[in-house]
């Protein structure tokens, strides 16, 4: 197997070469009919999802996977819309980022390329498998895929729909791929081919993202586990503050940028609390809280463990904290860098919040759900990476690119 995936790889980084004769307009044009054969094939992605779907409630997965895992009409149609939005971008590749004439009069350009062949392993969501090829088509790079074995069907259907559009440009299937080997051990083949690979993605739990750093060769882009955080301060309008912690915990729990802990000024945690208590009890979110939070509201012991805890369910951690500074101390200690937001009308006290948290995504008297490509107008996603090096935060076309130095002389020597 570790030839066939060598062989699988050369291959994928040979047909690199084909995006230097490909115009961005010859991008666009194939990306669109990406989009409409997703839409032709509703009826087979239900199917082969319907396959999936059995094998996970057999298999005893949690309704969050689940929920991740199910592809029906309308997120078929958001599937083929995505592609459409990353086909409406401006096009990445080949732009002069900067260009200056030097002391020895050489014109230097510094210029937008593609990665090249970039691994993507991500698990439940099968959208990410269109997500994923779709911007990696559009910034010239070639993909290689490596989705979950509970959305092994479904994730099989949309790279056959891709790749049958690609066929009908005479160009080569190797561009988007699934790979041959979805074992560990193939994993462990794929993190290691720095030889035809160029940079890995890892999408998934807090296990996956550790055995890919500990044990890969190739360069990592992490999309680390969302640990995000919401701070009520006292200076927050409460009526909004509910709706922001609701939508944040309830809207889609099973998320990455879903909120896990809710952290309450001390100063208004009695007056507070028990409206709180009330909207999450009537969206059947189970909480878990400190001491304080339970000298108040009647909710189960919250522990260390628990506020280091990404549930992807609908289960909330509470903690009253003292003032803004009690919040970014909390968050320093347990958040992941994903995505922290402060809900309040006091300016200063909210530039503190900004300056001081260290995460991907920072927010203000809004929703840490929106830490998303779709919703920063990216189109989609290869991942929210939580490293701060080369990429940060909603990873869009602009993070699947690097750039080289175009140096224009005249004969000069040094």
């Amino acid at each position: 197997m570790g030839r066939d995936m060598e062989k699988f790889l050369q291959e994928a980084k040979n047909a690199s070469r084909v995006f230097n004769n490909l115009s961005g307009r010859d991008k666009n044009k194939i990306l669109h009919e990406m989009a409409s054969a997703l839409r032709a094939n509703i009826m087979n992605l239900i199917e082969a999802n319907a396959i999936d779907m059995l094998e996970g409630e057999k298999n005893g997965l949690s309704d969050a996977l689940m929920d991740r895992l199910l592809l029906d009409e309308e997120r078929i149609e958001s599937m083929a819309k995505a592609v459409e939005e990353i086909a409406s971008l401006k096009e990445p590749v080949g732009r002069v980022l900067d260009g200056w004439l030097s002391e020895d009069g050489l014109k230097i350009e510094k210029v937008s390329i593609p990665i090249g062949v970039i691994g993507i392993i991500y698990e439940s969501r099968p959208n990410v498998t269109s997500d994923t090829a779709a911007l990696c088509f559009k910034s010239s790079n070639v993909c290689v895929l490596k989705g979950g074995k509970e959305a092994e069907h479904s994730n099989k259907m949309i790279a056959k729909i891709l790749k049958a559009v690609l066929e009908n440009h005479d160009l080569p299937t190797s561009l988007i791929s699934l790979i041959p080997d979805s074992s560990r051990e193939g994993v462990a083949k794929l993190i290691r081919m720095d030889k035809y690979v160029d940079l890995i993605i890892p999408r998934g739990g807090a296990g996956l993202i550790k055995y890919v750093n500990e044990n890969a060769t190739v360069s990592v882009v992490k999309h680390d586990k969302g640990q995000c955080h919401t701070y009520i301060d006292r200076d927050a309008n409460i009526e909004s503050a509910i709706k922001i912690a609701i939508n944040a915990k309830v809207q889609r729990p099973g998320v990455c940028n879903a909120m896990e802990t809710l952290l309450v000024d001390r100063a208004i945690a009695k007056e507070t609390l028990p409206l709180l208590k009330s909207a999450f009890d009537d969206a059947g979110t189970q909480l878990k809280g400190c001491m304080q939070t339970q000298k108040i509201i009647s909710v189960d012991s919250a522990t260390d463990d628990d506020y280091d805890t990404e549930y992807l369910a609908n289960i909330l951690n509470i903690k009253v904290v003292d003032g803004v500074e009690g919040a970014i101390e909390h968050i320093v200690r347990f958040g992941s860098g994903h995505s922290e937001a402060i809900v309040t009308e006091n300016i200063t006290t909210a530039e503190e919040f900004l300056n001081n948290i260290d995460a991907a995504a920072v927010y203000v008297n809004a929703s840490t759900r929106f830490t998303d490509g779709g919703a920063f107008g990216f189109g989609a996603e290869v991942g929210i990476s939580t490293n701060k090096l080369h990429a940060r935060g909603p990873m869009g076309i602009e993070g699947l690119t690097t750039y080289k130095y175009k140096v224009y002389g005249s004969g000069q020597i040094r």
